[in-house]
């Protein structure tokens, strides 16, 4: 669904954020990419829907090459929802307003529909009862389960997730999770960067291990958790279990 080739991400002439990646998300799968911090996860989550330009290197998204100038990337982002780690919710739109905003203006839904639609997704998200509050007055565990609504309301075709529990107490990461896994039941494909090792173990497909801005192993999770092949994936589980 997703490849990568000979992806390369440079900071000026010094930092080398991502060195010759190359690999293939497979459709209906999940991804735990995991590593230590300054890995280059998030650089590269970001650069599969070109939140971040590659220095070198191409992404095909369903044999769309979307690092060519000629593609409309708007049309490539409504099929690759994305959900932040700080939430990037409007502030100044209630709960309801923040997930029908792209519906009508995107996708050109009537008011009606558009509020069908949220309405059926917050009841998903278990927050049915927040329609009406403002991002101001939700916990963070709330914000994050409304920014993942407000996501899949694009009824995207992949979920990219970048550290969607980092800013977030155990409770709330419980909550996030909770809906995340509910959503890798369903046969959507995801790709997430998380520090969460229990539930990579337990959601995930694939554990990608990324190490110095390259993916050094890649495996299911039984696999990667009980034999990881080199002695850095060794001393990262040793660190995070």
């Amino acid at each position: 669904m997703i490849k990568v080739e000979n992806l390369y991400k440079n900071y000026g002439k010094d930092i080398e954020v991502l060195k010759d990646i190359n690999f293939t998300f497979e459709e209906g799968k999940t991804y735990a990419i995991i590593g230590s911090s300054g890995g280059g996860k998030s650089t590269f989550i970001r650069c599969l829907n070109m939140l971040e330009s590659p220095s070198k290197g191409n992404i095909y998204f369903k044999d769309l090459n979307i690092t060519s100038k000629n593609t409309d990337l708007n049309k490539v982002r409504e099929k690759m929802g994305m959900v932040f780690q700080n939430f990037n919710l409007f502030e100044h739109m209630n709960v309801q307003n923040n997930i029908t905003y792209a519906l009508k203006k995107v996708k050109n839904m009537d008011k009606n529909q558009a509020l069908e639609k949220a309405t059926s997704l917050l009841q998903m998200v278990g927050l049915s009862h927040r329609a009406l509050a403002y991002p101001h007055q939700l916990s963070g565990g709330e914000k994050q389960r409304v920014a993942i609504a407000r996501a899949l309301a694009m009824e995207p075709e992949v979920l990219l997730c970048d550290e969607p529990t980092s800013a977030l107490d155990p409770e709330m990461t419980a909550e996030v999770l909770k809906v995340l896994k509910k959503l890798s039941d369903t046969g959507l494909t995801m790709i997430i960067v998380t520090h969460e090792m229990n539930f990579a173990k337990e959601v995930a497909d694939y554990i990608l291990y990324m190490d110095q801005g390259q993916i050094a192993e890649c495996s299911a999770p039984e696999q990667f958790f009980a034999n990881a092949k080199s002695e850095s994936a060794q001393n990262f589980i040793k660190n995070m279990l």
